[in-house]
């Protein structure tokens, strides 16, 4: 069975569907720009999660 899904998460998956839609209707270069912005900070995430597990600071 699957996990429900809490108000919290809801409300932050409503949030990027509507800044998607946004930036698609402002034409493609818009969401390109979009999706290569999330990729990076998504890089950098890992990265900073990775330091501070090592360091004893993160699961």
């Amino acid at each position: 069975m699957a996990r429900r899904a809490t108000l919290t998460s809801q409300l932050y998956r409503a949030a990027r569907m509507s800044n998607n839609l946004r930036a698609i209707s402002e034409g493609p270069s818009a969401y390109a720009k979009r999706v290569a912005r999330r990729k990076v900070y998504s890089k950098q995430m890992v990265m900073t999660r990775k330091l501070l597990k090592g360091i004893g600071l993160s699961r």
